[in-house]
């Protein structure tokens, strides 16, 4: 069963990413400070952490750099991360930070199941690179994202207690 890590303080993120990655196999852990990740990773390591680039106290990019420090002194394993970009500007970021993946807002179902999907099996998914059309990027999805199905939401406020949250 994959854990996913998001780490946003966006209502509106939690329920687009849960409704399009959630599943009976799927559980979540929201994580509303960016200063938070590092010992929730600690406590229960996730197969993956999304990452928005603004939240709160420390960023996607800081969290990101975090993770791959204490992952080089082996204070814990491996974590691949999706980042959440805000504009493709924000794509050298990304890059410099060792996520393994990014997409850039406004968000779709497809377009972040994809990603997830990737990173998740060890591949990189890149936005706003060679190939990628602006248009992919630019233009909304014209379909509501899926309602998501029964799956496990833990969410981590200011505080490192964790608290089930049903998504959406």
């Amino acid at each position: 069963m994959p854990h996913v890590l998001l780490a946003t303080d966006a209502d509106w993120l939690v329920d687009q990413v849960t409704a399009a990655l959630g599943g009976p196999d799927t559980s979540f852990t929201v994580v509303r400070e960016g200063r938070l990740v590092c010992k929730v990773v600690g406590e229960r390591q996730p197969d993956l952490a999304i990452l928005d680039l603004q939240v709160g106290s420390m960023g996607g990019m800081a969290v990101t750099m975090d993770l791959r420090h204490d992952e080089s002194v082996g204070v814990y394993g491996h974590v691949p991360v999706l980042m959440l970009l805000d504009r493709i500007a924000d794509v050298h970021l990304a890059k410099r930070s060792g996520a393994e993946g990014w997409i850039v807002k406004p968000l779709d179902a497809l377009r972040l199941r994809r990603a997830a999907d990737t990173v998740l099996a060890g591949g990189t998914y890149a936005e706003g690179l060679d190939g990628t059309p602006a248009d992919a990027i630019d233009e909304p999805a014209d379909e509501p994202a899926p309602e998501p199905d029964d799956e496990e939401v833990t969410e981590v406020a200011e505080a490192p207690e964790e608290e089930p949250t049903p998504a959406g």
